[in-house]
């Protein structure tokens, strides 16, 4: 084989070598949108963004902005078994607490959605620095064009080591 032949045979090849990595790399790229998951992802943005704001409010006791964020016929379940609350009441509840600008501060560990449409639901694990780990539980539905936290439920986290424990204690206290 000549050597002007050789050279022919490596440009051919280094052609098409880097003709099919242009292909290859354009197709990583230019993959079709799905304008579904483009909502989807739009969407679970704009409910991550409202449990966060309601936590954020909570802790700067921004009282206003932190009720803003729940519908007109919200329920609020707190911690004690007393706690089923409209959000009026738990407004009442509340207000002392924000009064000093300071509500109160749970952090964000983890959070799930499901759900699509007009209504998701939600849990998240929390962590406060005098009750622990807690877990929050909740719908959201799409009202007037913008999300809105229609149930909330606040639950301590309790070890299954210790659970017994704890369940005789809650006896103990509610046979008081």
């Amino acid at each position: 084989m000549s050597e002007q032949t050789i050279n022919k045979s490596k440009i051919i090849f280094f052609s098409i070598f880097v003709a099919s990595v242009l292909v290859f790399s354009h197709n990583l790229y230019m993959h079709p949108v799905n304008e579904d998951n483009l909502a989807k992802d739009d969407q679970l943005v704009a409910v991550d963004k409202l449990l966060n704001g309601l936590h954020k409010d909570a802790h700067e006791g921004n009282f206003q902005a932190y009720f803003s964020r729940y519908s007109r016929d919200a329920i609020f379940l707190g911690t004690d078994k007393s706690e089923r609350w409209t959000i009026e009441e738990f407004k009442n509840y509340a207000k002392p607490a924000f009064e000093d600008g300071h509500g109160w501060t749970y952090q964000v560990v983890e959070r799930n959605w499901e759900g699509g449409g007009d209504t998701r639901w939600f849990d998240e694990i929390l962590f406060n620095d005098k009750l622990g780990y807690c877990r929050g539980t909740g719908v959201v539905n799409f009202v007037n064009n913008e999300w809105k936290i229609s149930h909330y439920a606040l639950t301590m986290l309790v070890p299954n080591s210790i659970a017994e424990e704890i369940g005789s204690r809650t006896k103990e206290v509610d046979n008081k």
